[in-house]
């Protein structure tokens, strides 16, 4: 699977997941446990969302080599 989280990205969702477990954690609810998709999807690097909807929070220089002709991104002529 090709990553489509942003560095950007990826930090907000690796805080927010922390975030969510930490506050679950302290009601003792299972609801923390919500807490682990953004950041699975954080440490991954890669959100199943994203892939549906053809969505990449990638910037120009996190793109790999072979993403210079990927279908959904528009090929910059130089």
């Amino acid at each position: 699977m090709k990553g489509k989280v942003g560095s950007i990205d990826g930090a907000i969702r690796t805080v927010l997941g922390l975030l969510i477990i930490l506050v679950g954690h302290h009601l003792r609810s299972w609801w923390g446990l919500v807490g682990l998709v953004p950041l699975l999807s954080a440490m991954c690097g890669f959100c199943p969302l994203y892939w549906i909807l053809r969505l990449d929070t990638r910037t120009r220089e996190e793109l790999e080599p072979d993403d210079a002709a990927h279908p959904h991104r528009p090929i910059a002529h130089h």
